[in-house]
Order: structure tokens, then C-alpha cells, then sequence
């Protein structure tokens, strides 16, 4: 049987690049279209589609606008079509915030070229496609609960040097990253902000360890994620920049377009190694370059790996390798996941010591001392 797809979008360039982009596919989808907000809502409340794929920025009804009210109304797999500007990165944010699934940059504008920009596009709404509603209603249910702060970007404040644990005893956490004595790794790509989101909001004020994140985004949008994770943290969460040190009780986003490595200098300091080789990964960042690049320098008995849901196989050779160290490896399962796509790889190939709920693995991160 078919799927079907509405496309959403003020430009008729735009919806006749995606309808020929997705004809020329092969996949085995009805295209209709949509010129504003207010029509896809219409749309998108009359008949039950596979996919919709949103723009931000159209008159009539916005696409912020559009999200919330098909969410309210049916939910359904939205893929939002975004151009690379800070603005767009913003609104993007809220709109996976609002429900909508993941993002892909309108066709041609992506660095990286059109050719693997027309491959994303397909990727993720073919992934999206196979989505079921309940799993759609899942995710809607279990979005995270921000905190009230100004809308700033990141806070530039310090690492912290002492905080008040429930119990209201002051807590002096170490701030150098010679005393890391536990660090723990997330990676995540379509479906991961939220629960990205939901891990920095739970952990506590008191958490001794250093949370490392890839979440697959250009850097535009991991700047604006930074800045959203920090506001609903208690903890500090950086936008990882070149020689900046990883410490205790810090959360640290590697920045889009740059694989997150680390180097140890000849003082014991460890610090970010930023590098913008490919190194024939699709991905930049990719999960595996800095679960690779952290067992070498931090050792396999300190590392926590977390791989969450995602298309493809990115982090897989890195929680094998972790794992073989010594390290501790956990895989979200397909029960949760809303694409299972890489942590299914890493399972499949002996990554995975624990394949766990979502849920479950929050609850294991916050317990680690």
C-alpha cells in the first residue's frame, strides 16, 4: 500500500523540488501539497498522512503555528524544512519541541551539497513514513517540562564550585578534568533532542560526572540546542568550542560540522579536540568519532556509552569498542525508539550490554556515582 505525504510550504519551487525529488526516488508515495500553515492543518486534520513535511516562515499560518495545532488535533510524523540561518535554527528547535519528529534543510542549501542533501530528505521521510501513531502519541506524551528562565543563549557563567543537594548539604564538586573519575557518553540523531532534553533536565545539581553529547545537527542548530538544553539544566551545558576542558559535573554539545575528539596535554589536562575531517563519516558530527576518540584518552573503565534512536549505524563500531574495553554500553530499545535504527546496528553487532526503555535508561544515567 502507499504512503502518503502532504508537503507543506509557501514556495512553489519549493513543493515542486520536493514532489519531483520525491517521484525520482522510487518510493511509493501520494504527493499532495499545501501553500500555508492553515491548509495543511485542514489537510492534515481531514485525512491521515504518513508524513508531513513543514515549512517554518508562510503567511496565513506559520509552520510553528501549524505543528502545534495538527499535534493537538492528529498527530502525525512532521518533518520540518528549514534553511541554515539562526533564526530558523530557533524556530526549528520549537518545533521539535511542539512535536514535530526532525528536520532536513531545504533542497540545495546544505554545505554539504545537493546530492547528499536529497539523500537525507528521502532518508527521513521514508524513516518517518514506517512511524506509527501510537508511537507518535508516545513521544508527544513524554516531552520535557522547561524550566522558567530568560530567553538568553547559553550562559557564560562559570563551572559551578558548589551547589545544594536535596538535602541541602553543599556539595563542592571537583572542576578540573583531572579528577574525572566517570564520564558519560550520549548519541542520538532523528527523534533524539527531546530525549536529550529530558537527560540534562533530570540529572541533578549534584551529578559528579561529565556528559559528552553528538546529537546529528548542523552547527547552527546545536548552538540554539545548546542554549535551549542550558536553560533547562541544572547543570552547565557548553557548545563545545577547540581546547575546551571536559569537567566533572559540566554537560558539553559537540558543535555541528565538527567531530568532538579529546586530547590528554602533558599536564593531565583533558581538553576538546575539534577536527573537521570527514574521515569518510556521514555524518559531522558523528557518535563513533568521539566514542572512539574518548576511549583513548579517558579508558574504557570510566566510559557510560548511550546510544539512542537514529537512522543508520553511527556509534555502533564505537560501543563494540567500549564495550571490549571494559567500559559499560546501554542501546535504547525499539519499544521506545522512534527510528530504531542505530541502536539496533550496535545491539546486533555485541555493542549493547543493556537494551533498555528510554525511561530506563534515564533513571540508570541519574544513579551513577
Amino acid at each position: 500500500m502507499s504512503k502518503k505525504v502532504l508537503i507543506v510550504d509557501d514556495s512553489a519551487l519549493v513543493r515542486k523540488q520536493l514532489s519531483e525529488l520525491i517521484k525520482g526516488s522510487g518510493l511509493d508515495f501520494e504527493i499532495e501539497t499545501a501553500k500555508n500553515g492553515q491548509e495543511g492543518v485542514d489537510k492534515a486534520c481531514a485525512t491521515d498522512y504518513d508524513v508531513i513535511t513543514m515549512d517554518i516562515n508562510m503567511p496565513v499560518m506559520d509552520g510553528l503555528t501549524a505543528v502545534g495545532e495538527i499535534m493537538k488535533k492528529n498527530p502525525s510524523a512532521i518533518l520540518m524544512v528549514s534553511s541554515l540561518t539562526s533564526d530558523n535554527a530557533t524556530s526549528t528547535m520549537e518545533a521539535l519541541d511542539l512535536g514535530a519528529i526532525d528536520y532536513v534543510t531545504k533542497p540545495g542549501t546544505m554545505n554539504i551539497g545537493k546530492h547528499e542533501n536529497s539523500e537525507d530528505i528521502i532518508e527521513k521521510l521514508q524513516a518517518l513514513s514506517r512511524i506509527s501513531k501510537r508511537r507518535i502519541k508516545a513521544n508527544r506524551a513524554r516531552r520535557p517540562i522547561r524550566r522558567n528562565e530568560p530567553e538568553n543563549e547559553i550562559s557564560e557563567r562559570p563551572n559551578r564550585t558548589e551547589r545544594v543537594s536535596k538535602s541541602n548539604e553543599i556539595v563542592k564538586p571537583t572542576t578540573s578534568s583531572k579528577d574525572i573519575k566517570k564520564i558519560i557518553f550520549v548519541g542520538a540523531s532523528t527523534g533524539g533532542p527531546g530525549l536529550i532534553e529530558q537527560i540534562c533536565s533530570s540529572l541533578p545539581a549534584d551529578f559528579p560526572h561529565a556528559v559528552c553529547i553528538v546529537q546529528h545537527m548542523p552547527a547552527q542548530f546545536t548552538e540554539a540546542f545548546a542554549g535551549r538544553l542550558n536553560k533547562s539544566s541544572k547543570l552547565n551545558v557548553h557548545h563545545t568550542k577547540h581546547g575546551m576542558e571536559i569537567c566533572p559535573g559540566n554537560i558539553y554539545l559537540a558543535r555541528g560540522g565538527s567531530h568532538m575528539e579529546f586530547t590528554k596535554k602533558v599536564s593531565g589536562t583533558i581538553v576538546v579536540s575539534e577536527n573537521d575531517n570527514d574521515k569518510g563519516r556521514f555524518f559531522k558530527p558523528s557518535v563513533d568519532e568521539t566514542f572512539l576518540s574518548g576511549l583513548k584518552v579517558f579508558g574504557g573503565a570510566k566510559i557510560t556509552s548511550v546510544l539512542l534512536t537514529g537512522i543508520g549505524d553511527d556509534g555502533a563500531e564505537g560501543m563494540v569498542a567500549i564495550r571490549e574495553a571494559g567500559g559499560f554500553t546501554m542501546g535504547e530499545s525499539e519499544d521506545s525508539c522512534t527510528v530504531y535504527g542505530m541502536p539496533r546496528v550496535a545491539f546486533e553487532n555485541g555493542g549493547v550490554m543493556e537494551q533498555l526503555s528510554f525511561t530506563q535508561i534515564v533513571k540508570k544515567i541519574v544513579t551513577i556515582r
